[in-house]
């Protein structure tokens, strides 16, 4: 029975790097909505895709030596094969470089400038590169990115903006007139007074500092910024044409809900509606922000080595393992926890113990006692009722929490089915039963009524893991497997034979496992020494900052080293009284006699270093300007021995 339309998104992941599994448990989640909605009789939408523009994408490209396209083409495919992995059924993966999307942005952005709904003025502000974004002074914490946490500098350049605080008043009555559009409610809150009521700053929509963008179609020293480019996808992905769109937006928009971080709520919850609004389009029904993933209390993070990538651990205990553990670990509204020893844990408690074994000494007893033959239940007794009523009472439990996506509940009820046919077992003790002939009907009964809990669990858990629901409807030989099957107790068949009895999970070696991980965290450490200068991610504190001795020094002398082509020696006055030597590898941009007498900057207290044959006992700064361009730092004027803080 179709119920109608339901269009679910998640965020499009961004292509700097690899996603960790924090992210992947965002599609993880959304798919099981999608499985779920389908279940009941939906006709559903699964969008997810990736965010390939950007400041970030151009460094990353320039760093591994390929133009952005190819270096987005690559971590795109990679993501598409994490989304692959893990059994999600995405019904379009858009990515923000397809030709058709970029030409859509474009007319959405002329749209809105020709309406005047965005302006072209000039910014000037405090610049995060690995957000991409500005802010003002009071914004900052501590002095850095609210987002981040990472250092900011002063930029000021032309850009288009967004006039957000034409739509305040209506977006804010929007919110409040709408209940569950910002969900949960605490999202609501933080959204509505800590950034809407205040006021809102009208948006930067544009840029001219990089170039791997889509360009401004009327001005094309511009590159469309994020917020217009990446939010977009929503409504680009279904055929939305500011001139005509498809029939396809016409019968899924508005989406019904985008699922997204709770980091990223503010973008969908205040710049995403007031796009729409200026379009004169249909806002989403809901935006539900949901928690993070973090690796024992800590966010997951590249540089602090706690990273966990999805195929990766998918590998060590299979795909159904990995989404089972995302979706039960994580509340509905708080962060949630992952490590290899719960991981462990859980594997083997929930699903090697409660679910395999209760599935495997099942269909075993029936094989045993039966010949494997499901048999008519016709002897009852007051503990089947309450085995039945559980049963029926999981399927509107698992409705319920899904309905509000507390799926971590959802998954819990499921689990609780099984304990609790575990219990029918002992209640039961089919293995006493099956002494006495005289209980034959009665064995018969109780296997019965195992199978077809089994079966109820196995259709309830076909949106959380999938191949595992398959595998048990496979050993218990059974093909009915609709939801409206699960209004009643009793739709499986009797007189089919079940399969054979196969483990669904093998217990971990819970040593043996962790030697393989640690193994690989090592080689993926190795592999994250590439990138950490790239994200400004290899952070010191103030105190490691101040054991580095910055000093100005004049060079008094300079000469080639004669067994390096690329060594310069230099002969430096720190104020010291005692002449110090540096060897620096900046033969190719200076000669000896452009730098006698020009004064530099030093780290004076760096371990000495032979070099050629010459002790080098410091290091001079000098900029990186571009693939082959090295700029000494000179700072003329400035006495010998200065100290640089």
């Amino acid at each position: 029975m179709n119920k109608g339309k339901f269009y679910i998104t998640t965020a499009i992941a961004y292509t700097s790097r690899k996603p960790h599994i924090g992210n992947s448990y965002e599609i993880v989640l959304t798919d099981a909505i999608a499985r779920y909605k389908r279940l009941q009789g939906y006709d559903v939408y699964f969008l997810t895709g990736t965010d390939e523009h950007g400041q970030k994408i151009e460094e990353y490209a320039k760093a591994a030596g390929v133009s952005p396209k190819e270096y987005v083409d690559n971590v795109a495919e990679e993501i598409r094969g994490i989304c692959d992995t893990l059994n999600t059924t995405y019904d379009k993966f858009i990515r923000t470089t397809d030709d058709y999307h970029e030409k859509v942005v474009q007319k959405i952005f002329k749209k809105l400038y020709e309406q005047d709904d965005i302006y072209k003025s000039e910014y000037e502000g405090l610049y995060c590169t690995p957000c991409e974004s500005f802010w003002t002074e009071s914004q900052l914490v501590d002095g850095k990115c609210p987002d981040c946490g990472r250092e900011v500098k002063k930029a000021k350049e032309e850009a288009y903006f967004l006039r957000l605080s034409k739509y305040q008043k209506q977006l804010e009555d929007y919110i409040e007139n709408n209940d569950s559009f910002i969900y949960p409610e605490s999202r609501k809150k933080e959204m509505l007074n800590n950034f809407i009521k205040p006021g809102l700053q009208d948006l930067c929509v544009s840029r001219t500092s990089f170039k791997w963008g889509i360009p401004v179609s009327f001005d094309d020293k511009h590159v469309i910024y994020v917020w217009i480019d990446a939010l977009s996808n929503y409504i680009t992905a279904l055929g939305y044409d500011p001139d005509g769109s498809a029939d396809l937006y016409k019968k899924y928009w508005p989406a019904d809900v985008h699922i997204i971080g709770k980091d990223i709520v503010r973008f969908h919850t205040i710049y995403w509606p007031i796009m729409l609004m200026a379009l004169g389009e249909e806002l989403p029904k809901q935006v539900y922000g949901h928690p993070w993933l973090l690796f024992g209390e800590d966010k997951m993070s590249k540089s602090k080595g706690n990273v966990i990538y999805a195929d990766e651990l998918s590998k060590l205990i299979g795909v159904d393992a990995v989404r089972y553990y995302l979706l039960s670990e994580m509340p509905h509204a708080n962060d949630g926890s992952i490590s290899y020893s719960t991981i462990i844990e859980r594997f083997n408690s929930d699903l090697a113990n409660t679910l395999g074994n209760l599935v495997n000494r099942t269909v075993a007893m029936t094989n045993k006692y039966f010949g494997g033959t499901v048999m008519a239940p016709s002897r009852g007794d007051a503990v089947d009722d309450e085995l039945k009523a559980f049963a029926l009472e999981t399927v509107k439990t698992v409705e319920k929490k899904m309905e509000t996506y507390h799926i971590a509940d959802a998954v819990e009820a499921v689990m609780n089915l099984a304990k609790r046919c575990n219990k029918y077992i002992d209640e039961t003790a089919p293995w006493t039963l099956a002494k006495d002939e005289a209980n034959k009907e009665r064995l018969g009964t109780v296997l019965y009524n195992l199978l077809e809990g089994i079966r109820f669990i196995a259709i309830l858990i076909s949106s959380f893991m999938p191949e595992t629901a398959k595998s048990i409807l496979s050993q218990i030989n059974c093909d009915i497997a609709d939801y409206d099957s699960l209004s009643s107790f009793g739709a499986l068949k009797s007189g089919n034979n079940v399969g054979t009895a196969t483990p669904l999970f093998a217990r971990i070696d819970a040593e043996k496992m962790m030697e393989e991980i640690k193994a690989q965290q090592e080689a993926a450490q190795a592999n994250e020494k590439k990138f950490s200068e790239i994200e400004g991610i290899a952070q010191i504190s103030i105190d490691d900052f101040a054991k580095v001795d910055l000093r100005v020094a004049k060079i008094t002398d300079c000469e080639p080293v004669k067994r390096a082509k690329k060594l310069l020696k230099l002969t430096l006055n720190d104020g010291t009284g005692t002449p110090r030597t540096v060897a620096s590898g900046i033969a190719k941009w200076y000669k000896p006699e452009d730098l006698i007498g020009k004064s530099i900057i030093v780290v004076s207290n760096l371990k000495p270093a032979v070099l050629c044959g010459v002790e080098s006992q410091g290091m001079i700064l000098a900029a990186d300007c571009s693939e082959d361009d090295v700029k000494v730092i000179f700072v003329d004027g400035i006495p010998e021995g200065s100290k640089v803080r």
